[in-house]
């Protein structure tokens, strides 16, 4: 049976996928079935798709549903071990795919393990190495802006993965469903559902860990990015706080979390002119309100506080000197 599920999500980006598609057949490790999920393109995309991987399969919805419908779908569709996801804006290394599959052998235990990404536009630079949440209610990705000089060299444990260059265990993934069924929460559309995902993770005993050596260069926010990427990233945060994170865990540190989110309401206040700024403001109020009604039907089951407590280990107290991104 194949090892690993390979998906790359793509809406448009024609030539950025056939550009990851080319960089995928230099991969040191074959033994993968790929997935192209194409979410209402009106480029070509099944066309690029099969004139580098003529086996390939092309998954099309005819509207645009969002990544993480598209995720599940893919997802869904295949059996293998091991669950890749990777975005289209990406070129990987030749041994990229074989060193998380490595890495995913050692730690048995571990849900999910996390690439190391560097910005396509300045190779030296990173994007993420793996992803913390803080005690301020919102992720990040360790590094990012950095330039590489070794500082993520080792094997880790970390947060959760960016899914933008992530493996996944399928055994973890179908243990922590949501109750509809879903595995990556389809309400999100796109941006944190891998955030949300790693909480679930967590909750349920499945560590992620961080391979350095899986190593793939990204064209940050080539496909979404701006005024979508603020009101997104604005509405499911606050989702994931009042659906992923269980009650009480955040508590001690309320005013920290109030403070940084009324502060990011400020400074788009103070830029209100600019489409982004006003995105984030959308993004606030619809989160808020999703979050509201959340809230109301979310499991009431007992945390013990020892849980509690492990699941507070996991937050970053701050933002420390060697990470950014928040």
């Amino acid at each position: 049976m194949t090892r690993v599920d390979l998906i790359i999500p793509t809406y448009n980006g024609s030539q950025l996928l056939r550009t990851c598609l080319h960089s995928l057949t230099a991969s040191t490790l074959s033994d993968f079935h790929l997935t192209v999920f194409d979410d209402a393109s009106t480029e070509p995309v099944e066309a690029v798709t099969k004139s580098v991987f003529p086996d390939a399969a092309v998954i099309r919805s005819e509207v645009n549903i969002g990544l993480s419908q598209g995720f599940n779908l893919a997802i869904e569709s295949g059996i293998a071990e091991f669950v890749v996801l990777l975005n289209n804006d990406t070129e990987v290394t030749p041994t990229w795919l074989a060193e998380l599959v490595a890495c995913a052998e050692r730690y048995a235990e571990a849900g999910s393990v996390a690439s190391k990404l560097r910005l396509l536009s300045d190779r030296t630079r990173l994007h993420a190495a793996g992803d913390y949440y803080s005690v301020r209610g919102m992720p990040g990705n360790r590094g990012v802006w950095m330039e590489d000089v070794g500082q993520f060299d080792r094997e880790e444990p970390v947060f959760s993965a960016c899914g933008g260059a992530a493996l996944y265990r399928r055994s973890a993934l179908n243990a922590v469903r949501r109750a509809n069924g879903q595995i990556f929460d389809e309400r999100l559309f796109m941006y944190c559902e891998d955030v949300d995902l790693g909480w679930r993770l967590q909750r349920q005993g499945w560590p992620c860990v961080y391979a350095p050596r899986a190593v793939v260069y990204h064209a940050l926010s080539a496909t979404g990015g701006g005024s979508l990427a603020s009101y997104y990233v604005t509405r499911n945060a606050w989702l994931v706080i009042a659906r992923s994170i269980p009650c009480g865990v955040l508590a001690p540190y309320f005013r920290r979390v109030a403070a940084y989110h009324a502060g990011r309401v400020f400074r788009a206040l103070r830029h209100i002119r600019e489409p982004s700024a006003r995105a984030t403001l959308r993004g606030t109020c619809a989160g808020i309100g999703m979050s509201a009604f959340a809230l109301l039907c979310r499991d009431r089951s007992a945390v013990s506080e020892q849980e509690k407590q492990r699941l507070r280990a996991l937050l970053w107290e701050s933002r420390p000197s060697s990470m950014a991104g928040e």
